[in-house]
């Protein structure tokens, strides 16, 4: 690390992966395994604490404030809300936490997962992020999702009934052979459910995927474009404000565990190919872990929970502070860029001022910076400056 600035531990969440879906998206590149048998909930969850003590352990972790906890997949809600239950109980019972500790699940809007809404609650839930990607059965046919328009509807009218504090709806646009009018006729669909948060983003097609295969037709970038700014007015003009790159919230509905990865903070990562990243100010070290991908090998007693632990190097923490913190639309700070890379401002100091040269950021004062609209447009090539 260089000299003059002091590394302080972050804010610390919690992310758990449950890998199994019941079919695979042919968009889809996350960790995902379609379910051929039973899922082996009792020992999978039985792992996940192991898993989790393991770290706490070797990360000295003890004491350690969790500020969020996000439970992503695949499809988590497969998971009965008991094995969730004894999931979570076992999770709080190893931190200290608030008592509106933010518990984020992920949940297919099938009739069968949404029944469970209720149990999710009661096992200590308290936001639901529901995977739309679009309310046009043809489209969802086309994006391989097991649920139709009604079943999409119901899921959130559900959610607003359930108790639940606050959800979110995850919504795609740039779907194969979409119009103008058919993304925004979406968007405009997901605004009349009234979630507290909408994640709208652009379908990319990514390598290791069904679609990267035999790639889909997709709008003309200028289509892209004309959705992203009609969408963004709709959204704005329902009360909804954009606080990073995909996400849209009402007031203070902020996804709290998103917030603290885009503000570089800590997070553990548990369960088949989670990843984490964890500070250690005593060592002046920032280490990225791993887990074992695939759930055959993960579950296997002989093998350990960790694939691999890398630590960052301060010739990476530049690029990697700014990956993340550039998604937000909020400003941020060369004392948080030094505390929580343990860099010298000199380190970024110049390429800050290159950027606002070609006015993709803006200096709002000493201390602080802030992405220009232009900056957001070119994010790519801006990011680009820090490598």
């Amino acid at each position: 690390m260089s000299i003059g600035a002091e590394l302080i531990a972050p804010p610390l969440s919690l992310y758990i992966h449950i890998p199994w879906c019941v079919q695979k998206c042919p968009y889809c590149d996350f960790n995902s395994h379609q379910l051929k048998h039973d899922i082996p909930e009792q020992e999978y969850v039985c792992a996940l604490i192991e898993d989790l003590d393991t770290d706490i352990k070797q990360f000295k972790l003890e004491d350690r404030k969790l500020h969020s906890v996000f439970i992503g997949g695949g499809t988590p809600s497969l998971f009965s809300s008991e094995a969730i239950k004894i999931l979570l109980t076992q999770v709080k019972s190893r931190f200290n936490h608030d008592a509106d500790l933010e518990i984020t699940l992920e949940a297919n809007p099938g009739t069968v997962e949404a029944d469970k809404f209720i149990g999710f609650v009661e096992a200590g839930v308290t936001r639901l992020s529901i995977g739309i990607q679009s309310f046009e059965s043809e489209k969802l046919i086309k994006l391989g999702r097991i649920h139709d328009s009604v079943q999409a509807k119901n899921a959130a009218e559900l959610a607003k009934k359930c108790g639940i504090q606050s959800f979110n709806l995850d919504l795609m646009h740039g779907l194969p052979n979409q119009s103008l009018d058919n993304a925004l006729d979406d968007l405009k669909t997901a605004i009349s459910l009234n979630p507290d948060h909408i994640s709208w983003y652009q379908l990319t097609i990514e390598p290791n995927t069904a679609f990267y295969s035999k790639p889909p037709k997709l709008p003309e970038d200028e289509t892209l474009w004309e959705i992203q700014e009609q969408g963004v007015k709709l959204l704005n003009d329902a009360g909804y404000q954009q606080y990073e790159i995909s996400g849209y919230s009402k007031k203070d509905k902020q996804c709290q565990h998103n917030l603290n990865y885009w503000r570089f903070g800590d997070y553990l990562g548990v369960g088949c190919g989670a990843h984490g990243k964890i500070t250690d100010p005593v060592s002046n070290k920032i280490h990225r872990t791993v887990k074992v991908k695939h759930p055959k090998g993960y579950l296997d007693s002989q093998r350990a929970y960790l694939d691999h632990c890398h630590q960052v190097s301060p010739e990476e923490l530049p690029f990697e502070f700014m990956m993340n913190q550039l998604r937000l639309h909020e400003p941020f700070s060369l004392n948080s860029f030094e505390s929580t890379t343990g860099l010298n401002r000199i380190k970024v100091l110049p390429t800050l001022q290159e950027a606002e040269s070609k006015k993709l950021i803006r200096h709002d004062s000493d201390d602080t910076w802030q992405v220009t609209t232009h900056g957001k447009r070119y994010l790519n090539d801006l990011l680009e400056m820090f490598l």
